[in-house]
């Protein structure tokens, strides 16, 4: 058993307001810079969508992620013969259409403008040509249009939906959408590690981190092509690879990601996960509807004496293994099941989970009244207007049951909440839920605390790096790392390796 710790996190998508606060923190801490004008490490899309980059979920167009090959696990994109072969040309990269064409305003014109009867207007102008530019996309372009037909009907997950089904989901009076913020995944199993031909993404040691050496990338993209989420962006003044680097050097300092950290509806969560690593290619290969299955397994009880003492064995001490007891990821991930992993059948065994949301359910007026189907106020999770198989195409890699089982348990939440607190559903019938949804009173007092009364502490429960006493054992004195700051007087200034 190969014990590390991996720093892992949760949205909880029915919390989530799609005010891109995110997004627009995120841009201003890093990717404020030219050449990274068109990327945004966080966004937020509307589902059903196509996203950002357009249609980024077909892997039929981009090769990103894993496929099995008989009985291996193969790089979609191909192997080293094919990576070669397309060293020069890569035709599975996103195009800038399929992003967008970055651009500002030309707000100088606002106060050089000659006196006329007209107000002036600032015309948008690309960031990239610098000529005047009619505005055609943006990064969340899609934003709110749940029953668009350009891109809500595009959605790929609609694939498994019958025309029945998609006709009844685009109906004006039930036309409904929700939310799907995304960053880098940081996954087990990175694609986009695995693709590239420089060795420049690696994954850190002792977080699991996924990042990009600027001195050793060649700017070959492959690693666009092999995420298949598309957060690997290129930089087009560098010539080199970024991407999300988790906020790495504020969480080293016990600080949430800036992303985390801004978000208005508190739907973000951060903490410790505990994981085999001799089991990765394992888990991997797992039939598709057993994915979900498989990659809780991997995630080991930080309680469990043996895991304990393995993972000490691998260095990590018990500022590390206290965190990963207390971590809110493995409550939702591993105890209580609710959080999942976007499209896990690409095999790259995400390490950001989602709880799917509880949308409203389906209805109808008649006479002037709002009408459920069975009578309820509040319906059940068969009658959401979202179908079940839509849902399994994002979080449960088709499997409809895992997902029925999470819904199902966040409904019997609500139900023992309504109950204790309100008084408007009989505490017998909501007991008898959390029974059918294999959940207890005392989870779902801790499900609904965690979710809606949680403290920063108990949403971000981050270990302290102390790269301090690294360093000390490395070279004895710490006092050379620290470097003269400021001006200098009789040593100029100087950087740090």
């Amino acid at each position: 058993m190969d014990v590390r710790a991996q720093l892992a996190t949760t949205f909880h998508l029915d919390k989530c307001i799609g005010c891109h606060t995110c997004s627009l923190a995120c841009n201003n801490l890093w990717t404020s810079r030219p050449g990274t004008e068109y990327m945004w490490w966080n966004n937020v899309e509307t589902k059903p969508g196509t996203g950002y980059p357009t249609l980024w979920e077909d892997q039929t167009k981009y090769r990103g992620g894993w496929e099995l090959k008989g009985n291996s696990l193969r790089p979609r994109f191909g192997g080293r013969l094919g990576m070669l072969s397309n060293l020069f040309f890569n035709p599975y990269l996103p195009t800038m259409d399929d992003y967008y064409e970055p651009w500002t305003y030309q707000y100088g014109h606002l106060f050089t403008a000659p006196q006329g009867p007209d107000q002036p207007t600032a015309k948008p102008v690309s960031q990239v040509t610098g000529k005047y530019i009619d505005i055609e996309a943006g990064p969340n372009w899609d934003d709110d249009l749940g029953g668009s037909s350009v891109y809500a009907r595009n959605d790929i997950n609609l694939a498994q939906l019958t025309e029945a089904e998609q006709q009844a989901l685009f109906r004006l009076e039930q036309m409904v959408f929700f939310y799907i913020p995304r960053i880098c995944n940081h996954c087990l199993n990175p694609g986009c590690v695995s693709v590239c031909p420089s060795g420049a993404i690696y994954k850190r040691a002792e977080d699991g981190i996924v990042l990009v050496s600027q001195e050793k990338c060649r700017g070959w993209r492959f690693c666009v092509s092999g995420c298949p989420y598309k957060k690997t962006y290129y930089n087009w003044q560098t010539g080199k690879s970024e991407k999300c680097i988790l906020c790495y050097p504020r969480m080293e300092t016990g600080q949430a990601p800036a992303c985390f950290h801004s978000c208005v509806g508190r739907i973000r969560y951060a903490g410790v996960l505990l994981y085999d690593a001799a089991r990765i290619e394992e888990i991997a290969m797992t039939p598709q509807s057993e994915l979900v299955a498989a990659q809780r397994r991997i995630i080991l009880n930080p309680a469990d004496p043996a895991v304990i003492a393995a993972a000490r064995k691998n260095g990590l001490d018990d500022e590390w293994l206290g965190a990963a007891r207390n971590s809110p990821i493995y409550k939702f991930v591993k105890e209580w099941e609710l959080a999942l992993p976007l499209h896990a059948e690409f095999r790259t065994l995400p390490m950001l989970f989602y709880i799917p949301p509880l949308l409203p359910v389906a209805a109808s007026t008649k006479n002037g009244n709002y009408n459920l189907a069975d009578g309820e106020f509040f319906g059940n999770i068969e009658n959401s207007r979202i179908p079940i198989k839509y849902m399994a195409s994002l979080f449960s890699a088709g499997n409809e049951e895992i997902i029925k089982s999470v819904l199902r348990k966040l409904w019997a939440v609500r139900s023992y909440q309504q109950a204790s607190r309100v008084g408007n559903i009989d505490q017998s019938r909501a007991a008898a839920q959390l029974t059918e949804a294999g959940c207890t009173a005392e989870d779902a007092e801790q499900i609904s605390r965690l979710t809606a009364l949680p403290r920063v502490s108990d949403r971000y429960v981050l270990p302290p790096y102390h790269r301090e006493e690294a360093i000390e054992q490395l070279t004895g004195d710490t006092q050379q790392h620290k470097y003269q700051v400021g001006f200098g007087y009789s040593a100029p200034p100087r950087r740090g390796p």
